[in-house]
């Protein structure tokens, strides 16, 4: 499975991505996990507002295979949920990195992005899950 791992993003090891944006950081599913999810049919995200702790689930997202848990990168208070994310879950199998990104965090601070994978580390990563 050949999997798109843009450049510009950092990673976790539960397959979620992460960019800085205007000083917010915006989360969202890598196309790995989509692809091993398979059709994505149902979103669950947080309330806007709402406190995140590092990898603190803020979320699932249900395929018709399984029901996965969604993992924050960062800590922080959610200040933006992508709608469109929860009106058509199938953008997370679409359009990963781009239309379906879920949340936009607030974020306590630079330092736990920093620590993020890279997209070398990331890639390395599902290499060897496989």
């Amino acid at each position: 499975m050949t999997c798109i791992i843009p450049n510009n993003l950092k990673y976790t090891k539960e397959h979620e991505w992460a960019k800085i944006d205007n000083g917010l950081i915006i989360i969202g599913i890598t196309d790995y996990a989509q692809s091993a999810l398979g059709d994505i049919v149902f979103a669950e995200l947080p309330k806007i507002n709402t406190e995140l702790l590092a990898h603190q689930s803020f979320g699932v997202v249900e395929s018709i295979k399984s029901v996965s848990d969604l993992y924050t990168p960062v800590s922080g208070k959610v200040i933006e949920v992508n709608a469109l994310v929860i009106s058509n879950p199938e953008k997370c199998n679409e359009s990963p990195y781009e239309e379906a990104w879920m949340i936009k965090i607030q974020p306590a601070s630079q330092l736990e992005f920093d620590k993020l994978l890279s997209p070398q580390e990331y890639n390395e990563y599902i290499t060897n899950q496989k």
